[in-house]
């Protein structure tokens, strides 16, 4: 089958996936109520939520350049920030897609190659998926009589009594282990080989590269105000609804939790996390505090989608500066 109509099936299935999930989710809402709901909300508080999103953006582009720096000290603010937010945008089309053309655009502007900056992203991401358990740990011990149980049963219990999850990763490391010991056997043997252990060491140097940052806790302070970044915005909008009643009594200890359900939503691949957002934090409020699931839709819409306009303009603004300005 050719690459084209491979690429355009994978991206109608991701599509589709979304368009479902979305229509499960907003066919419970009461747009009567919705619209009220707007009416009354706090727009100053949804805007600097999206100028934090943006300063976010910015700051994760700075984190991943300390890892790229070992490898290319010429590699410039403009270039790591740049990547990043064409990824990002990237991503709202084709879920995954953006990491994909961020290492691109990283190789178009650096002497880095293809390989190792795949590496720096792989490194950056589990970076993101610590980060994320380390809150949801904090959840469950700090705040158990709030959000222990539920966190227990639908996302880490969830996790560790799936059978075929724990099947479908042993087999994968299985097989990654198998493969790697392959290329590494017939490295020497040239050609296809030789380029493609040559590839996997180029990812190797970009995964090790982190070990070789200067001033690591600056790569700490980045990871800090990223997530801290995150818990401000999900809080920004529960100050914006504050005039609904079902959010008036919630705090920074419950948007943060919100935040945690927002980013457990991203495993599942929709492109720019459309209905799977939705339907995960809006089922989580319905949950944890009885509100409505056509209420709690109400927050998500508002923070899902003024981040998605904040990553498309400066998604296309880095895109325009990239193809235009730069050259």
């Amino acid at each position: 089958m050719d690459k084209k109509v491979k690429k355009t099936l994978m991206y109608v299935l991701f599509l589709l996936l979304a368009v479902v999930l979305l229509y499960f989710s907003f066919r419970a809402v009461e747009w009567g109520a919705f619209v009220e709901a707007l009416e009354t909300c706090r727009w100053g508080w949804v805007i600097l939520s999206m100028v934090v999103g943006g300063l976010v953006i910015f700051v994760r582009g700075l984190r991943w350049r300390m890892q790229m720096l070992p490898l290319d000290a010429s590699t410039s603010i403009a270039t790591s920030f740049n990547s990043y937010s064409i990824g990002l945008a990237a991503s709202l089309v084709l879920p995954r897609m953006g990491d994909i053309v961020r290492c691109g655009y990283v190789t178009k502007n650096t002497s880095i190659g293809f390989d190792k900056s795949l590496g720096t992203m792989v490194v950056d991401r589990v970076w993101d998926v610590v980060s994320m358990l380390l809150i949801g740990v904090a959840l469950v011990v700090l705040f158990w009589t709030h959000f222990g149980g539920f966190i227990m049963d639908n996302y880490f219990g969830a996790i560790v009594s799936s059978r075929t999850l724990w099947i479908i990763l042993i087999a994968g490391v299985v097989l990654l282990a198998a493969l790697l010991w392959l290329l590494w056997k017939l490295r020497t043997k040239g050609g296809f080989w030789t380029k493609a252990w040559g590839f996997v060491q180029g990812i190797g140097d970009g995964l090790v590269s982190c070990l070789k940052m200067r001033h690591g806790w600056l790569f700490i302070l980045y990871t800090i105000i990223i997530w801290s970044g995150y818990w401000f915005m999900s809080y920004c909008v529960i100050i914006a609804l504050q005039d609904v009643e079902a959010f008036a009594s919630l705090g920074p200890v419950d948007a943060l939790f919100l935040m945690f359900a927002g980013t457990i939503s991203t495993v599942i691949p929709v492109p720019g996390g459309f209905g799977a957002y939705h339907s995960v934090v809006a089922g989580a409020i319905s949950a944890v505090w009885e509100i409505p699931f056509a209420t709690g839709m109400v927050f998500a819409i508002l923070a899902h989608e003024s981040q998605v306009i904040v990553q498309a303009v400066l998604g296309l603004g880095s895109y325009v500066y990239e193809s235009f300005i730069r050259k």
